[in-house]
């Protein structure tokens, strides 16, 4: 009915355009929901073994904690060298065939890691699982296959698929850990991977090879350096290193105390988990509203920093009971805070074109973080037991501390882009209301602007930009 009603009442070159952007708006659903599956299931064979290496793995021939731990955290040093030269790679080779080979990696690794008899063998499979480091690469793809005013969002369902998977993660590890051993889930690790690469194959289009870069979504070797200098940013990707050593290093010795003081058995370590991570998660919810409505993000911010000072604290005096459980909410009410507002801290405050580049920066760190976790968590925790450990981890996270209280206040600003021929300097963008930085870059003919959503005038600004506008065949690209 209301097809024919749209018909009647409009030329049907009208009727034919409004069709083809709907078909290319679900495609993009589908697109970025295959890819946000595969993201998910790869970042689950990874997560599977947080809750339970420790707990299973004095079995391995040769284990100590040094080791347990350096098996723990080393796919995050791979991870972090590899992540960046692969995405680049991939401008080279194209995105799907590096991805294959990444996927190929960590399904290597998975299958080394599951016939490991001794802790070596397992620790050489864990970093080849990080080797196969794709991240950088299907955000690439991402941008690829989606239109500039839907890639926002695109990024944010791929992060969104990330923390279900970490949460899935810690349901699954303890049971899978107790019916098939550390090796089932290797062994299942590298049959997601196998999943990943048939769903890259047949539910992904495979994109034309870029005609432009996508600043905002890659990184790009000449901004490199620029970004690492920049000192808020540097201020942020300390921040993601700390928490997510903090993080691994939690699960080097939380475990263990759930065994010692609550008696709880290692198979229904889920039944801990998933309460607290979804407690924790509807806690921090509107408490990340109540931050960006209220202008309080730096405010929010830093007591999170400071409860996860808190809460190592707390685990430094080995709890048990009823305070074990409060300090497992507590550091996870912090940590989902922290988890989704430094991302948008980088999006925020990375200059104009820089995004992607910054992004990248912030990943490698956060990686690195999981690494240092890992392996100095576990030789700590052997020289110095738990309250060595903890007693670490709340020097880590009060330096941050005394870091993040001198940030500046961060604008509530987003990135725009748009695909211009030329760009005329006499426009003077900067001088607008609502634009507060300008970058055209000739070789991608994009104009990167980062702005105020509430006080820009987005149509004015279209308007005033239109004559530069790249022709109507060459946007094509951009909506699949």
């Amino acid at each position: 009915m209301a097809t024919s009603l749209l018909l009647q009442s409009a030329p049907l070159h009208v009727y034919l355009h409004t069709f083809f952007i709907e078909v290319a708006l679900r495609s993009e659903v589908l697109t970025v929901s295959s890819l946000a599956l595969l993201y998910a299931i790869r970042m689950l064979g990874l997560f599977m073994v947080l809750p339970v290496l420790f707990i299973y793995g004095e079995d391995y021939m040769g284990a100590t904690a040094t080791l347990l731990g350096l098996a723990l955290g080393i796919y995050g040093l791979t991870q972090a060298l590899f992540q960046i030269p692969m995405g680049l790679m991939s401008d080279f080779w194209g995105r799907k065939p590096v991805i294959v080979v990444g996927l190929i990696i960590f399904a290597v690794g998975s299958l080394i890691a599951a016939s490991a008899e001794n802790i070596y063998a397992l620790i050489v499979g864990r970093a080849m699982q990080g080797a196969g480091a794709i991240a950088s690469t299907l955000m690439a793809l991402v941008a690829d296959l989606t239109s500039d005013k839907n890639r926002t969002k695109a990024m944010v369902a791929i992060g969104a698929s990330i923390g279900l998977s970490f949460t899935v993660a810690l349901i699954t590890g303890p049971l899978l850990a107790s019916a098939v051993g550390m090796s089932g889930i290797f062994v299942l690790s590298s049959v997601f991977a196998v999943i990943g690469i048939g769903i890259l194959v047949f539910a992904v289009p495979t994109p034309r090879r870029a005609e432009r870069s996508h600043r905002d979504s890659g990184a790009i070797p000449a901004l490199i350096a620029k970004t690492m200098r920049h000192p808020e940013l540097a201020r942020l990707n300390i921040g993601i290193f700390v928490l997510h050593a903090v993080l691994i290093a939690l699960f080097t010795s939380v475990p263990g105390l759930l065994i010692t003081q609550l008696g709880i058995e290692k198979i229904s370590h889920w039944m801990i988990y998933l309460p607290v991570l979804l407690l924790s998660f509807g806690t921090a919810l509107p408490l990340m509203i109540f931050a960006e409505r209220k202008m309080r993000v730096k405010e929010t911010f830093v007591v999170a920093i400071l409860l996860i000072f808190i809460t190592c604290i707390g685990f430094a005096g080995q709890p048990f009971g009823a305070l074990l459980l409060l300090l497992l909410f507590l550091f996870f009410v912090a940590f989902n805070l922290l988890e989704a507002m430094l991302p948008s801290l980088v999006s925020k405050i990375a200059p104009a074109g820089s995004k992607g580049t910054a992004m990248g920066l912030y990943s490698t760190w956060q990686f690195s973080g999981a690494f240092v976790g890992g392996s100095l968590g576990g030789l700590v925790l052997g020289a110095y037991g738990i309250s060595g450990l903890f007693a670490l981890c709340a020097a880590f996270s009060c330096a941050w501390f005394l870091l993040a209280v001198s940030m500046q206040r961060p604008k509530n600003l987003t990135s725009l882009c748009f695909a211009v021929n030329q760009y005329a300097a006499e426009l003077n963008l900067v001088a607008r209301e609502g634009i507060e930085d300008a970058v055209y870059v000739r070789e991608d003919t994009m104009l990167y602007l980062k702005v105020d959503r509430k006080t820009l005038d987005l149509k004015g600004l279209e308007q005033l930009l239109e004559p530069y506008f790249v022709a109507a065949n060459t946007q094509s690209k951009d909506v699949f």
